[in-house]
């Protein structure tokens, strides 16, 4: 076994040739989790001989159930957007079911701008919010936006929004664009909840709760090591314990085969 006084804890080059020599040392290296940007990761994972834990990005979202609850509802976009928008469990994406959106977006539009939020909307977002910006009510940037714009991250503060049709058009949104990372529903109804949790392909959901939370010390795990979207070992938050492995202790008394 390797004691802690013979492990390696940096390899002090910035030649990254380094790289993939050190993920081709399969007797040495049983895992790999590399942190960066996806184009990282993804390099990482196309060269890597070793067994690697990943997620490439964080495209979260957040929708608003017409039973939502929309004072919560403003509370929980926002801090799932602005609270700190460079993190993989930032929301990227907001869709609004149609029953609500223009008693909804007024109240979440004025709070977005607050904190200097700029907005890619589909078409009915900007025909709820373009009136409001052209009178002057409402100070913000807002843009159309487009089909590459469902699969940003942008790690910034800006947002995009969809107005769906209903609960169904918001998961199939969330399946098709997003990362399999971290997903909210806010709603005040269970059965709607319990679908959209059941149904959405994802590490975490959430109902009427942030996506902020997804973080291996927020879920009572110890220190963060990292997130992953793989569907095989560890998924979701990790902790200490989700990089063990087992040893199976067999006790005989002349049992064969």
């Amino acid at each position: 076994l390797v004691s802690p006084a013979d492990a390696i804890q940096v390899i002090p080059t910035t030649d990254r040739a380094a790289v993939p020599a050190l993920l081709s040392l399969t007797d040495d290296v049983d895992l790999c989790m590399p942190r960066g940007g996806e184009g990282l990761i993804r390099a990482v994972a196309e060269c890597s001989k070793v067994p690697v834990i990943k997620h490439y990005k964080g495209v979260c979202h957040v929708y608003v159930d017409k039973d939502a609850d929309l004072e919560m509802a403003v509370q929980i976009a926002v801090n799932s957007k602005t609270q700190r928008p460079g993190v993989c469990n930032a929301m990227e994406t907001l869709l609004i079911d149609q029953r609500v959106a223009e008693s909804f977006l007024p109240k979440l539009a004025l709070e977005l701008s607050a904190k200097g939020v700029a907005v890619k909307g589909d078409e009915r977002v900007r025909s709820v919010l373009t009136p409001l910006i052209e009178s002057k009510k409402l100070d913000l940037q807002l843009d159309e936006a487009t089909e590459e714009d469902w699969h940003a991250e942008y790690l910034d503060l800006i947002l995009s929004i969809r107005v769906v049709e209903d609960l169904q058009q918001a998961i199939d949104h969330i399946n098709t664009y997003g990362s399999g990372h971290s997903d909210c529903i806010v709603s005040k109804n269970e059965s709607t909840a319990q679908q959209f949790m059941r149904d959405v392909d994802a590490s975490a959901v959430y109902w009427n709760a942030s996506t902020r939370f997804t973080d291996g010390a927020e879920f009572g795990m110890g220190a963060e090591i990292g997130i992953s979207t793989d569907k095989i070992g560890a998924r979701g938050p990790m902790g200490l314990e989700e990089l063990t492995s087992y040893k199976w202790l067999c006790f005989g008394t002349g049992q064969v085969r």
